[in-house]
């Protein structure tokens, strides 16, 4: 499987409890905060759903 770079590049305030808890099951919870994970299925579905609040790159 690729890796992939995932930041977060806005704020969990007033989003959510399903957005805010998808974020820190990703490892963030900062802004500008980064994590490499592996490319599955699972994590494909996380960043979807708060595809506005992180920005995804190949690592």
């Amino acid at each position: 499987m690729a890796k992939i770079k995932i930041t977060q590049v806005k704020s969990t305030i007033d989003r959510p409890k399903d957005q805010k808890a998808t974020i820190t099951a990703l490892g963030l919870g900062r802004i500008s905060k980064s994590v490499v994970v592996e490319n599955t299925p699972q994590i494909a579905g996380m960043v979807n759903k708060v595809n506005h609040l992180v920005k995804v790159e190949e690592a």
